[in-house]
């Protein structure tokens, strides 16, 4: 049986980055995954005998037909990152592994987005959520009612939602403006240099980002444009400097939703396992702090997609371990995504410190110095563990030897300092801490 994933990409993603051609391989891995989880669904609702199972059937028999007409344009709805959430916990709910009624309905709604999409003409049922119908990658209808279902239309590319007693909303034909009871997912999008970059901003989807706390309201006019001006800092900023996080970020990240900031941080950032290309994230201060997030989270989203495909870790056996950048001990699992997430800020650093001058520079000498040394540190310890699989034990090989080619590069001797106090202020009050 050959290997899940090819050795010049698990080698490349192993050293920190891969580029283009590792983000392209795990964004189709990932393709497969929806297409597969999806037809789960479908089995699963007729194995349980769900009341709902022909109508799943049948929402999914025009999902087919609207991709065989327009696969590509279909595959944008496929990928989504919010159907890959909502098909997993369904499909699980329906083989008795959560506690929650499974929403089979949402199959409908993914199949009138890609019969929009594929220019098929339907005419199906679909769920509401609240007083709208949500449409996955593409936006809600504000139709009133709050129970029962709603009718989406569309022939002829004229689609429209309606439920029983509410407004006709008609879908305009760019989804992504707003118009008369319409609430798109807007795009944000930067060009630099002849290279553009175009996201969605889920600030609606209840799928969009699972084990975070979303902002529960929609972004206003103003907060729209700090954050589409930040893209075009952030973007310009990574095609100059950091081209490798440039590919990676435009090949893997779908959307941004916007989540909130515990306990008065200034930033938060986060991705969800089985929301592939979902990035969450406060709102953006300022250019650099989005171009760092960026190159920390597509980390996270390249180290969750590789692991559906390879175990890294063995299984969990209580064993927990210190973290340099977590207040709380670590299983193996979690302090591998950590390495592998911080490899990539103290490589953004490592790039950043050379474009910048005087006092900005000796902060970000001092940020390359303090990750390096920290995500060192936390290599050697994982190593050491004995809870890592022979391929994880080659992944991290690999990573720990880019650190080591980074910690041989000079740095002035007040950034060495300022790391290594820094490091055993944290190892103190991690002590004080945990014990």
């Amino acid at each position: 049986m050959p290997d899940p994933v090819p050795a010049p990409v698990f080698d490349a993603l192993a050293r920190g980055g891969g580029g283009s051609g590792a983000a392209s391989f795990l964004r189709l891995a990932q393709f497969g995954k929806h297409l597969m989880l999806l037809r789960r669904v479908v089995d699963a609702a007729r194995e349980a005998q769900h009341p709902e199972a022909d109508r799943v059937g049948d929402a999914y028999d025009l999902l087919v037909r609207a991709q065989e007409n327009a696969p590509d344009r279909v595959a944008a709805v496929l990928r989504h990152p919010t159907v890959g959430a909502w098909a997993r916990r369904t499909a699980l709910a329906l083989a008795g592994h959560r506690s929650e009624e499974p929403r089979t309905a949402g199959m409908a709604a993914v199949a009138a987005a890609a019969a929009l999409r594929g220019g098929v003409d339907a005419r199906i049922e679909v769920p509401l959520d609240g007083p709208t119908v949500p449409l996955p990658s593409l936006g809600r209808a504000l139709v009133g009612a709050r129970d029962g279902r709603a009718l989406f239309e569309t022939r002829g590319g004229l689609a429209t939602v309606r439920a029983e007693r509410g407004p006709r909303v008609v879908v305009p034909e760019d989804p992504h403006e707003d118009a008369p009871g319409w609430q798109a997912l807007r795009r944000l999008a930067a060009e630099h240099r002849g290279r553009r970059i175009e996201l969605l901003l889920d600030d609606q989807d209840p799928d969009r980002m699972p084990g975070a706390a979303p902002v529960a309201r929609r972004l206003g006019a103003r907060e729209l444009d700090h954050w589409r001006r930040t893209l075009g800092g952030a973007w310009r900023l990574l095609v100059e400097h950091h081209w490798t996080v440039a590919d990676e970020t435009e090949d893997i990240v779908v959307t941004l939703t916007p989540i909130t900031a515990p306990g008065g941080r200034l930033h938060t950032s986060a991705t969800a396992r089985h929301a592939f290309g979902s990035l969450g994230l406060s709102t953006p201060p300022d250019p650099v702090l989005l171009a760092l997030t960026f190159a920390h989270e597509v980390q996270h989203a390249k180290l969750t997609a590789l692991l559906d495909l390879v175990d890294l870790t063995l299984p969990e056996d209580g064993s927990r371990y210190y973290a340099p950048w977590r207040p709380d001990p670590r299983p193996a699992s979690g302090l591998l995504q950590g390495v592998y997430a911080h490899l990539g800020v103290a490589g953004f650093w490592r790039r950043h410190r050379h474009t910048l001058a005087e006092e900005r520079a000796r902060r970000a000498h001092a940020e390359f110095a303090h990750w390096r040394r920290s995500t060192a540190d936390a290599s050697r310890a994982l190593a050491a563990s004995g809870r890592l699989t022979a391929e994880g034990g080659r992944f991290l090989g690999a990573a720990d030897r880019t650190l080591c080619r980074w910690l041989a590069e000079p740095v002035p001797a007040e950034a060495e300092e300022a790391a290594g106090a820094a490091a055993r202020a944290h190892l103190a009050r991690w002590r004080e801490r945990n014990g």
